[in-house]
């Protein structure tokens, strides 16, 4: 698990909103509604979220989920001392006291005991038991719960269940359309315009090898990663092949295939 804290006096996070979504997550911020965010893996929904802590001003608390994560992980722990035993906040409780944003990425990756906790959070109690020590925490003002999964990855055995689903305002991302994402490379990726556009074009032609078992197809985050590379100086179809073509894929044909799409864009 990765835990992190971020102060809403930090530099504005960039983020290109693609419809309402900022409007719906500071009514649901100012309603004390938990949200949930789903899409593919790096479309922008962290991003977005980090965006929105800073526009509402309020503290971040982020969490990788992951299958070994526990309650105790969220909530806390007893630690033992030379002087005895003390009470130590997980990031949830954390979260929870301070009146924090508290997001949890990928959460169908935790375990389903792990993410039954989150159930007294995201009604009208806005409480958190904690049985280890007998408390129980009303959320201070400002908290909010936002979760987010892949739908793509998740399988009938790795799914949230309907009782938790219907506890969360959902909203949808995607990878944006060719000339949002150009944008955004241009941005992120601190190139010219045509070399993003270059790579928007790659993208999609990548995107298009899942029909031919491509697991995961390239992400924004990938093709702002190769014009990173391509702004530092390295030439462009090596940072595709680093940036994009090896992190997709092992496979000899599929690489091939991915290499040969490379060439052809960057003539």
């Amino acid at each position: 698990m990765m835990s992190q804290a971020s102060s809403p006096e930090r530099k504005e996070p960039y983020y290109l909103a693609s419809g309402d979504e900022i409007s719906i997550f500071e009514q649901c911020h100012r309603r004390n509604m938990a949200v949930m965010l789903k899409g593919p893996t790096g479309c922008g929904k962290t991003r977005f979220v980090e965006h929105m802590a800073w526009r509402l001003g309020r503290p971040l608390v982020t969490v990788s989920c992951h299958d070994d994560l526990s309650a105790s992980d969220l909530i806390g722990r007893f630690l033992i001392r030379h002087d005895g035993t003390q009470w130590q906040d997980g990031p949830l409780t954390r979260a929870v006291r301070e009146g924090a944003i508290c997001y949890l990425d990928e959460v169908v990756e935790a375990r389903q005991d792990t993410v039954v906790v989150l159930h007294p959070l995201t009604d009208y109690r806005r409480i958190l038991p904690i049985d280890k020590t007998g408390e129980t925490i009303e959320a201070a003002p400002g908290f909010q719960l936002v979760i987010s999964y892949n739908p793509g990855y998740q399988r009938m055995l790795k799914d949230l269940k309907p009782s938790t689903r219907q506890r969360f305002v959902s909203l949808d991302f995607d990878f944006p359309p060719p000339e949002r994402e150009a944008h955004i490379i241009q941005k992120e990726g601190e190139t010219d315009h045509a070399t993003a556009q270059a790579l928007v074009s790659l993208g999609q032609r990548l995107r298009g090898l899942q029909d031919r078992g491509l697991a995961e197809v390239p992400s924004t985050r990938l093709l702002i990663a190769a014009a990173r590379l391509i702004a530092s100086g390295i030439p462009v179809r090596q940072a595709c092949y680093s940036a994009l073509v090896s992190p997709l894929s092992d496979d000899a044909s599929l690489v091939a295939a991915m290499r040969d799409l490379v060439d052809a864009t960057f003539v």
